[in-house]
């Protein structure tokens, strides 16, 4: 069938993408679902770093591509071999595909899946199937597995996760990246006891859900770290106990004088390397600091390695939040549900599929915490 979808032809186009256009709106071919795959209508699909990180070439990826990794859609139609999904289910597509048995998956660590990285990063479906093609013929890759960017995509069933219908579309896109990498990252891969310190360093969607997770998880403190004041500012109404300003030259200073020498967890969410740093320096002794932020492959953090070891620190790196999606998914939406996570207030706007460009421009400039594209 023909879809209309955003394609990246060329990555590393300049600022303002308003201008550059690097994401052209164009019909291309969707082909049905193979064995063990979905054809999903994609109903809301949300904007996030590691979109922009593919069009400005800090995350390579061949092209052309779709885009769009974090999204809610309908089921359509079901391929061979998918016995628990059925056409009408509503469903979060997951970025991380899972085979379920190679050694991580065997152990319980799905985001860690060998076979759904390799076909990830050859820009196909879980066992490197390709479901995209230009019309008149040519390759078109799939972004994560997922391709979101677009009316109707054909994903592998273990790139979805089953939702509760009622939950609306543009609330539901969010838990397939923003929630899972921040949440999780506090709940999982940090796994915080109540009453720590936290500090989170850039708020962005995932730095934003690390920090109502902190909240959710009973800390005593909540510390915002970010370099937009407006941001800082949500920050306090969404309970963040202290804001600094990531650009302040005493900021670790700062921090370090109102948690006695230093939080016990930090949580970098920026996706630069400045930003790790400034985690690493501001978590105390005994500490642990988590990044997720995903920064550009040639980047080099220079680690005081002495520090990490006199100090007893522990670095740890968090890719969806260590989440098992199958699981969080669900427990992540009930606490949304019960106002313990307000996923709700991620959004900032919602935009159509034809004004993407110009919402990479308010995404770049760190303007959004979360835009949502609503395709219908």
């Amino acid at each position: 069938m023909k879809v209309r979808a955003a394609v990246l032809r060329q990555i590393g186009l300049p600022a303002p993408y308003a201008q550059s256009r690097p994401l052209s709106i164009e019909e291309v071919e969707l082909a049905d679902p193979g064995p063990g795959e979905l054809r999903v209508k994609i109903h809301a699909a949300g904007l996030c770093h590691s979109d922009l990180s593919a069009i400005n070439g800090d995350r390579p990826w061949p092209v052309p591509i779709v885009p769009g990794h974090e999204a809610s859609a309908e089921v359509v139609e079901v391929g061979s071999a998918v016995l628990d999904v059925k056409v009408g289910d509503h469903v979060v597509l997951v970025f991380r595909p899972s085979c379920g048995a190679c050694p991580d998956c065997s152990v319980g660590r799905p985001a860690l899946c060998g076979p759904g990285g390799e076909s990830n990063a050859a820009g196909g479906l879980l066992g490197g199937y390709r479901r995209l093609s230009l019309v008149g013929g040519g390759t078109l890759h799939h972004h994560m597995g997922c391709a979101a960017f677009a009316e109707y995509a054909t994903v592998s069933r273990r790139s979805v996760v089953p939702i509760d219908p009622d939950l609306p579309w543009t609330q539901a896109a969010l838990f397939g990246c923003a929630v899972l990498t921040g949440a999780g990252a506090v709940f999982n891969t940090a796994r915080i006891e109540a009453g720590a310190r936290t500090a989170v360093v850039g708020l962005g969607g995932v730095g934003f859900s690390s920090l109502m997770a902190a909240i959710a998880a009973g800390a005593r403190e909540v510390i915002a770290i970010d370099v937009m004041p407006a941001k800082l500012e949500r920050a306090l109404e969404l309970g963040a106990t202290r804001v600094f300003d990531a650009r302040d030259p005493e900021v670790v200073a700062q921090v370090k004088a109102v948690t006695e020498g230093g939080v016990d967890y930090a949580f970098e969410m920026a996706g630069a390397v400045p930003a790790l740093e400034l985690a690493y320096r501001i978590t105390r002794r005994g500490g642990t600091t988590v990044s997720a932020g995903l920064p550009n492959p040639a980047a080099i953090w220079p680690l005081q390695a002495v520090s990490m070891i006199a100090e007893e620190r522990t670095i740890k790196g968090s890719y969806i939040g260590s989440c098992v999606p199958s699981r969080d998914v669900p427990r992540f939406v009930a606490m949304f549900r019960g106002g313990r996570l307000p996923v709700d207030q991620l959004l900032s706007e919602t935009i159509r599929l034809d004004e993407i460009n110009p919402a990479l421009d308010r995404l770049a400039r760190g303007e959004s915490v979360r835009q949502v594209i609503v395709m219908d």
